[in-house]
């Protein structure tokens, strides 16, 4: 049977990484309590993760202004973002989906688990602050920013050993 896990509320949620540039596995980890999921995610993902939550703060600002408060008001550095290296991923994730409770004021990220066709997923919903949610945007993005350099030419990755560019005719750079 799947996984049906719901960190409500979550102590911390994160993104991070294991390995070295080139060669990472991204997390998306949140905790309640004693309990930490860790879940595979894709860089592209990680990436998604801070823009599309960043819409949704922007949106419920637009709402309730009072719920959403000021970035200069958001206290990040008391936000848990600390990433622990994982024993184990529960799954790797396949569809994300967001939310947002207004009675709790809670943004909740709903992670559903990568399957074959008729296969029920499993899936792991991390209900989290505005102020977690800014901090988890900011994480991610140094986690996406933090990888390898990416060509001026081309926009592909370079490597440590160098790059073959295409659109520069053959030549190393």
């Amino acid at each position: 049977m799947p996984e049906h896990i719901e960190l409500n509320p979550a102590s911390h949620i994160t993104v991070g990484t294991v390995g070295e540039p080139g060669n990472r596995t991204f997390y998306l980890q949140g905790s309640q309590g004693r309990e930490v999921v860790s879940l595979v995610i894709e860089k592209n993902q990680a990436a998604m993760i801070a823009e599309a939550i960043e819409g949704l703060i922007e949106d419920i600002a637009k709402d309730h202004p009072n719920i959403v408060g000021s970035l200069a008001e958001a206290d990040l550095l008391t936000v848990d973002v600390r990433f622990r290296t994982p024993e184990f991923a529960l799954f790797r994730v396949g569809n994300l989906g967001l939310g947002f409770n207004e009675e709790v004021s809670r943004i909740i990220v709903v992670a559903y688990e990568l399957v074959e066709e008729e296969v029920e997923a499993g899936m792991v919903s991390f209900w989290g602050t505005i102020d977690q949610m800014r901090a988890l945007i900011k994480q991610a993005r140094s986690m996406v920013k933090a990888g390898r350099p990416i060509c001026g030419n081309c926009g592909e990755p370079i490597s440590k050993e160098g790059h073959f560019c295409p659109r520069r005719n053959g030549h190393n750079h």
